[in-house]
């Protein structure tokens, strides 16, 4: 049998597969604290339900157009002016199944063999595997914990070719929890519209901020930059919808359409009822959002406490989303049992044997020095999963 030269260029999602594996030993009767998983723990609230229950009431399950009901897309459109400063029409948006779904159909129609697109490092999983889908050649740039992990215009100008087609930028980071001031993207948005290149904002997160952070997308900083970029965003995050799966992006008339085409001919359109649901999700009380982002403000106190107590440890403080991305390299070179660590993946395998603690290794996200502890699980489980690790850790020779 002989596959298609992409599909041998693919390589799982980390995230997914540590996921599974934790699911597998819990199956089998392991107790496994699972901090690997970008999921919020809490169930979607009564009012979106509702609207799902209603919407199939009264028949609506049939197809849709393919960019998602008019219904939707205009409370999208509603939700970017409000929210976020943006002014879209119904035809610039594109409603697809879930915020990857998104990304994925930008980059199919906007990079074309041989274009490069810059990601900074560390990055969410997908976002390399997508750019090689579409045929493009991705260009990492590591950025630097002691910049908060953020690119810089200096970093991003450094790179610019020819060959340069769109930048990536996701603001609140997965999987650093890096949020990007209204000052930061304006230089970056000076840089990306004296070199004419796209701009993929992955705004998933913008609901999920600390500390009086305050989420800006790049495309409200002017017509310019706005002219340039693709805002994805969805309900998965922001309103614990994760298997309801919509996503949406908003864009200039001319990408949206050729998204919805492209679209037209994978999926056609999103799921009927949970577009619906989605309608009461932005319309409705926003009260469910703000009682599971407090809850997560107190889960990230209690976890940074945690992993900056123990020796060799160092966590910077995320400023959003639900992740915590700690550096653990104060370990290489170490053993434990006679077993030595030499990465973060090692030590991510250690402890998912040893501690039935599953985390993803930084080299997922293009940093082997790091593991990514999502705290989107109850403090119970955050509490067991910390002395389980703190247990490994003070063992090492």
């Amino acid at each position: 049998m002989r596959l298609a030269r992409r599909a041998t260029k693919i390589s799982p999602s980390p995230t997914l597969s540590i996921d599974a594996r934790a699911k597998e030993l819990a199956a089998a009767g392991e107790k496994i604290i699972n901090f690997g998983v970008g999921e919020p723990d809490f169930d979607t609230p009564e009012h979106i339900k509702a609207a799902a229950i209603e919407a199939m009431a009264r028949g609506m399950t049939r197809y849709t157009p393919v960019p998602g009901t008019l219904e939707l897309r205009q409370t999208i459109c509603a939700k970017l002016l409000r929210e976020n400063g943006l002014s879209y029409s119904p035809g610039e948006i594109v409603v697809s199944c879930g915020a990857k779904h998104s990304l994925y159909n930008a980059l199919q129609v906007l990079v074309d063999e041989g274009d490069e697109v810059i990601v900074p490092a560390p990055y969410w999983v997908s976002y390399i595997e997508q750019v090689k889908l579409a045929g493009a050649e991705p260009v990492v740039v590591a950025t630097r914990p002691e910049n908060d992990f953020k690119l810089t215009p200096a970093e991003l100008a450094a790179v610019l070719t020819p060959r340069t087609r769109l930048l990536i930028l996701n603001s609140p980071s997965n999987p650093t929890g890096s949020v990007y001031t209204a000052a930061e993207l304006q230089a970056l948005a000076a840089v990306v519209v004296e070199a004419d290149i796209w701009v993929l904002s992955d705004e998933i997160y913008e609901k999920l901020i600390y500390d009086g952070a305050k989420h800006v997308s790049i495309a409200s900083l002017g017509p310019e930059v706005k002219a340039r970029t693709v805002v994805v965003n969805g309900v998965s995050k922001a309103y614990a919808m994760t298997g309801w799966r919509i996503g949406y992006a908003a864009a200039p008339a001319e990408v949206a359409k050729a998204m919805a085409d492209l679209q037209s001919h994978s999926t056609s359109n999103p799921t009927s009822i949970a577009q619906a649901a989605a309608v009461a999700a932005l319309n409705g009380p926003q009260e469910p959002v703000s009682a599971m982002v407090a809850a997560f403000a107190a889960r990230r106190e209690y976890i940074l406490e945690r992993l900056t107590a123990l020796p060799g440890v160092r966590c910077r403080r995320p400023a959003g989303a639900f992740y915590v991305f700690p550096d653990v390299s104060a370990y290489f070179g170490r053993s434990f049992k006679g077993r030595v660590v030499e990465s973060a993946t090692d030590l991510a395998a250690l402890l998912l044997e040893e501690a039935k603690v599953a985390v993803v290794p930084g080299a997922a996200f293009g940093d082997d020095r790091f593991l990514r502890f999502s705290y989107a699980t109850s403090r119970e489980n955050i509490a067991a999963g910390m002395d389980r690790l703190a247990a490994v850790l003070a063992s090492f020779a």
